[in-house]
């Protein structure tokens, strides 16, 4: 991948003869005289992301010879929105698809738009980009009524052109002047009514996908700049080891040695080829002599090591109801390992200083965070560092990303003038990189004498969900420096999207219901945020024990989860899906299969998903078969329907691996888990025969973040098919094979 030209957002925004689009828009569209009324107290605040970043130029450029470009904060992993938000601004706008060109997460040039997490993007950037957009046109119709003297309800947009009333055509640039206002976003768009799209609703292709599927310069990886150098790092064996020794003299006799970087424990080695590298690493790492100490709980009782640490905690709904009482008690315990992002493509970046301003190519979720920590530990002004957003192979959440970008950052201000390339080896982003936590889940409720819940007890035990950057100590290269940063304090991500707690609180209806959330401070391994962070579980934890009570109750699945669910668009879905999968009352799924279900509302304010999925389980072996899957979504308005379903689709997968496979594995003092052997995940031969996934539209509707709506309910529908074809519950992730023989053994 060549490396593009670099721009700042100064030099891009200041060519000649371009519209760039920041304006008050009650005078662009002013058509009298009338003075403006004052101000209210409070003015209604700005859609998306425009409420942080109100100027349209952070968002849409026209230039003189009408090409387009829309920018956004956000950076695309493989989500598909990108293509998404081509959509929208081309939807808006009134111009050809290709025609525009999407920059993603650029701290020179994009806007400020935090990490790209949450499934967010299009609930955020998008309406930032759809309102922006709607507000560019308005304000071009309203340029070309302006040199024609006409009311700007006699003109009309098409093809990238104003049209007059006697059909003469004025391109965007045409219309683009020097003297043209620059004013903010109004809290209000002029948007077009969804029955008129012709981009958007439409399954276009993703812009993404060829160069990633025909071997083309797609990622970070990809990336080779004129005169680069490769550098590989000598990670500690294990957490909180010292580098107490390390003789280089070998390492600089090798062919292509550039340089050995050490600081404190930090501790890296440069040469002229990739190759040359790997072959300096290894020596270099012979060469280091490491001082460790045992820190690592026992593994093989994760419910008694998280449930005795210690806690805060902290009430995070209830309700009660004196008069709903209930006659039959179940209680259930379930429990998640740590788990690995697991990358495809281990952590990479490259970085280059020239003339004192650091440039960092890196797949981070965050750019501008990311710079305020690599500009924390290089001890220089966020200015004078820069990061581009280029996708990386694999990740949804915090892997060795923001790390890599650090090493690469530190070596290269060793290097002045060289781009730097660092790429991690297997083994380190396994052992390295910051884990999904491991979590506890206890569950007790009662059923009345019409089976109807009637009291509902959900306790949640688990660590920070998010360690992602904003400050040096986040990042791996400042922790082991001579002078280190310290990490931060783990916090708890407050409700409601929450992070541990995240869809804790059921979206049932109980007439007695208590959560409590038990927050961990201390965290026996490094741990960070893994996509639908605590939903993941959580919801695996409801559904699952919504079937068990359903069982107690004598009831069909699907009809007890209806009983107790009030939200339409909730009911809407699980009623699309039940009826995609043929669902009946009193069905029995062939021999050893099993049929099971499960719904969610993500973070309960973000996209709806219910899926249905029949397993087949081999007694003999205990090995679980995904046969079919089944899914429904509403996600608000579709953008893009095929990248929808791709979202919901690589959901199940992604769910069905952590759910049948996935552990991190340790002893006292390291990380065990250090390959695809030791870390197992889902396999070609193992992937579904048929996943089926109904899209619920609601066009004029927000949009609604679906990326990781699919998660949860694919492994509680899961877990309860394998419990219905085998006749035995099972409560502790990963239902592996050996768990699932042992279980019908028993």
């Amino acid at each position: 991948m060549n490396v593009p030209v670099i721009l700042d957002r100064r030099s891009v925004l200041a060519g000649a003869g371009a519209l760039i689009v920041s304006f008050s828009m009650s005078e662009a569209f002013a058509q009298d005289q009338t003075p403006p009324a004052a101000a209210p107290p409070h003015p209604p605040s700005l859609p998306g992301s425009l409420k942080d970043a109100p100027l349209l130029d952070s968002w849409v450029r026209i230039d003189a010879d009408g090409s387009i470009t829309v920018f956004t904060g956000k950076a695309e992993l493989g989500q598909g929105f990108k293509t998404a938000f081509q959509q929208i601004a081309a939807e808006e706008l009134d111009v050809p698809f290709a025609s525009l060109k999407v920059i993603t997460a650029d701290t020179g040039l994009t806007a400020d738009e935090g990490y790209t997490s949450g499934s967010q993007s299009t609930q955020y950037s998008g309406t930032a980009i759809q309102n922006a957009a709607a507000q560019v046109r308005e304000l071009l119709v309203a340029e070309a009524a302006r040199r024609l003297n006409l009311p700007v309800e006699n003109f009309r947009t098409e093809s990238g052109a104003v049209i007059a009333p006697d059909g003469q055509r004025f391109g965007y640039g045409d219309l683009v002047a020097d003297d043209m206002l620059h004013v903010q976003a109004q809290p209000k768009s002029k948007l077009k009514n969804p029955a008129t799209y012709k981009v958007m609703g439409q399954p276009v292709p993703r812009v993404d996908i060829p160069a990633k599927v025909t071997g083309g310069e797609a990622y970070v990886q990809d990336m080779r700049l004129p005169g680069m150098v490769h550098a590989r790092i000598v990670r500690p064996p294990s957490y909180g080891a010292e580098l107490t020794e390390c003789d280089t003299s070998a390492v600089e006799k090798l062919p292509g040695f550039v340089k050995v970087v050490r600081d404190g424990n930090f501790l890296a080695v440069v040469a002229q080829k990739e190759f040359q590298a790997i072959k300096a690493m290894k020596l270099l790492s012979a060469a280091a002599k490491w001082k460790e100490k045992p820190s690592l709980p026992k593994q093989d009782d994760l419910l008694r090591v998280l449930t005795g640490l210690k806690s805060n905690d902290s009430t995070i709904f209830q309700q009660s109801n004196p008069s709903a009482t209930g006659q039959k008690t179940i209680e259930a315990i379930y429990t998640r390992p740590y788990q690995a992002h697991g990358s495809i493509g281990p952590s990479c970046a490259i970085a280059q200083l020239v003339d004192g301003a650091m440039t960092v190519w890196t797949h981070t979720q965050g750019v501008y965070p990311d710079r305020q920590g690599i500009a924390e530990m290089l001890k220089v002004p966020p200015a004078s560092v820069r990061l581009i957003h280029v996708e990386g192979s694999g990740c949804y959440g915090h892997n060795g990303a923001d790390d890599a970008a650090a090493d690469a950052a530190l070596i290269a201000r060793a290097l002045p003038g060289m781009p730097v390339r660092v790429q991690w080896s297997r083994e380190q982003e396994h052992a390295w990189e910051p884990f999904g936590p491991a979590m506890v889940t206890k569950l007790k409720a009662s059923l009345d004498g019409n089976g109807k819940i009637a009291d509902w007890n959900f306790d949640v035990w688990t660590n920070t969900h998010s360690m992602r950057p904003g400050g040096a100590g986040s990042m791996l290269a400042a922790q082991h420096m001579a002078q280190p940063f310290a990490v931060p304090e783990p916090k708890p991500i407050p409700l409601p999207a929450g992070g541990g707690d995240r869809n804790a609180i059921p979206i049932y209806k109980f007439p007695n219901a208590q959560v409590v959330h038990h927050f961990i401070p201390a965290m026996p391994v490094r741990v960070s945020a893994m996509r639908a962070l605590g939903a993941y579980h959580n919801v695996f934890s409801i559904e699952s024990f919504m079937d068990e009570l359903a069982s107690a109750a004598a009831a069909d699945p699907v009809e007890f989860r209806l009983k107790h669910l009030e939200d339409q668009r909730g009911r809407d879905v699980i009623e699309k899906a039940a009826q995609g999968f043929g669902w009946r009352k009193g069905q029995k799924a062939p021999p050893d299969r099993g049929f099971g279900f499960a719904f969610a509302r993500y973070k309960s304010l973000a996209a709806y998903c219910a899926i249905a999925t029949e397993v087949e389980v081999n007694r003999e072996t205990g090995r679980p078969r995904l046969v079919r899957a089944v899914a429904a979504v509403d996600s608000g308005q579709v953008v893009n329907p095929d990248g929808l379903i791709n979202q919901i689709e690589g959901a199940i997968l992604q769910s069905m691996s952590w759910t049948l496979y996935e552990a991190v594995t340790f002893d006292d003092t390291r990380i065990t888990s250090i390959d695809w052997q030791t870390y197992p995940i889902l396999r070609f031969n193992s992937v579904p025969e048929n996943i089926e996934v109904h899209i619920i539209n609601r066009p004029g509707l927000p949009f609604l973040g679906s990326g990781e709506t699919g998660q949860g309910p694919a492994a509680a529908s899961i877990a309860n098919a394998i419990a219905d074809a085998t006749g035995k519950r099972l409560r502790d992730l990963p239902l592996t094979r050996k768990k699932i023989k042992d279980a019908i053994d028993a």
